[in-house]
């Protein structure tokens, strides 16, 4: 031994842990691929906790601060998670959530639930910005928690943010009135039905730069005559004029009812009949420019609803799987079923061949889905529908038109036809033959000897 450590020049140091270690033989492969890890077997069924005896509280709940707490701090014992971590389980299964989304609302579920009891809320401006912080997703964790019933989502409306920004800089006696008049075309009154949000949108865009104007010289509606209204409506013109005295109209009728006017300013104003313009066609290259625009399977797709078979945006938001029957070489859309084309038929296997590749355990039945609505069962916003085709000549409305034009254009500006082939109410398909009408004359015109 000693002449064994005489021989010895030197020493190969190595750090603590880090030294060299023969790697174990890789583990057989499995027929069809390689093995992977054991799969984490489900969580067990949980219920919601017996509450028992509990001392009342004697102060409203104070709130917590969630961004204090760390996941690695998380209670994972609380049978509040365990019935939690069973409900995501559960909604998992049921929308297609992937492996990295099942661990990061697990973890979110284990950050707010940490210390929770019998009797309390967790509210949205407590934990919007801890998960955000934390980058766990905040809407599959309340999806959760809604279901437990112990959310409360106490954030400001995007209606109330709007209605504030618009109602700047007016006068506060006619600020106060043109809110409750905005207000009870949203929710309804005695008289009267709730309008569509987009609607109320409108009608205070519409009469908000009157009230602008009237805003520097008066404080009240009642100080506004018809004079004023027939001097703002001077600088007017075509359908500027028309929406906003139809505006102005709905709202003086409505203080006039309130007892907040004495007279109607508006009242035998007349309106008149909106003149449309002649509807032209989109030229070749508008398309072609449309068309290079779209890059992606879905982009393609949808280009091709709106342009072959002149589809709104809503109504492409709201495909669902059960329209498609490609056997048949049938869509069906906005309730009325429709051949397919060959452009179509390719466009829509093309994009259902990357939704299976892309999303192969989507729960959600829409025809259209992206890396947000696959994890739901909600349908894509009309926002990301229309983004590709955004800036261009040619839009989706845009090509929608023209299809429901060139129809009339091609087989005579028949509106029974149209209103036939497309689903179009009786005025709009007078329109659009109205417009063929005038077209094919003045082609005609075009193509007489002079």
């Amino acid at each position: 031994m000693r002449e064994r450590l005489a021989a010895v020049r030197s020493h190969q140091l190595f750090f603590v842990g880090l030294h060299y270690r023969r790697r174990p033989t890789p583990s057989a492969r499995r027929k069809g691929g390689r093995r992977g890890p054991p799969r984490k077997p489900p969580p067990a069924p949980a219920w919601r906790p017996d509450p028992g005896w509990r001392q009342p509280p004697l102060f409203e709940q104070i709130p917590r601060d969630f961004s204090r707490l760390d996941p690695v701090d998380a209670d994972l014992a609380s049978p509040w998670l365990a019935w939690a971590k069973y409900l995501a389980h559960r909604f998992a299964e049921a929308r297609g959530w992937g492996r990295n989304i099942r661990f990061a609302v697990n973890r979110g579920l284990a950050v707010v639930l940490t210390g929770h009891v019998e009797g309390d809320m967790i509210r949205h401006t407590e934990i919007f910005a801890p998960l955000r912080a934390l980058d766990l997703p905040f809407g599959h964790v309340v999806t959760v928690l809604e279901e437990m019933g112990i959310f409360e989502d106490d954030s400001e409306p995007s209606f109330e943010r709007w209605l504030t920004e618009r109602l700047e800089w007016l006068a506060p006696g006619i600020r106060s009135e043109a809110e409750r008049w905005t207000r009870v075309l949203r929710d309804g009154g005695p008289r009267s039905l709730p309008r569509r949000e987009g609607t109320v949108w409108l009608y205070l865009n519409r009469v908000r730069p009157a009230l602008l104007e009237w805003s520097s010289r008066y404080d009240h509606l009642r100080e506004v005559t018809r004079d004023d209204v027939l001097a703002h409506m001077k600088s007017l013109d075509g359908h500027h004029r028309h929406d906003q005295l139809v505006a102005l109209r709905s709202l003086f009728t409505w203080a006039k009812r309130n007892g907040l006017v004495f007279r109607n300013p508006t009242s035998r104003i007349r309106v008149g009949q909106y003149e449309y313009g002649v509807l032209q066609p989109l030229v070749p290259e508008q398309v072609e420019r449309s068309v290079a625009a779209v890059t992606t399977p879905a982009a393609r797709l949808v280009l091709a609803l709106a342009a072959v078979h002149a589809a709104r945006v809503a109504h492409i938001a709201t495909l669902t799987l059960d329209d498609v029957d490609l056997g048949n070489r049938r869509l069906t859309i906005a309730g009325r079923a429709r051949p397919l084309d060959d452009l179509t038929l390719k466009l829509l296997t093309d994009w259902l061949d990357h939704r299976r590749n892309r999303w192969p355990s989507t729960a959600n039945l829409h025809l259209l889905i992206n890396n947000q609505t696959a994890n739901t069962t909600g349908r894509a916003s009309n926002h990301w529908i229309s983004a590709p085709m955004r800036g261009q000549d040619a839009t989706l409305e845009r090509l929608r038109v023209d299809r429901q034009l060139e129809e009339a254009l091609t087989h005579g500006p028949d509106p029974l036809h149209l209103a036939e082939v497309f689903g179009l109410d009786e005025k709009t398909a007078m329109r659009y033959a109205d417009s063929a009408r005038a077209l094919l004359e003045q082609a005609a015109e075009a193509g007489r000897p002079s």
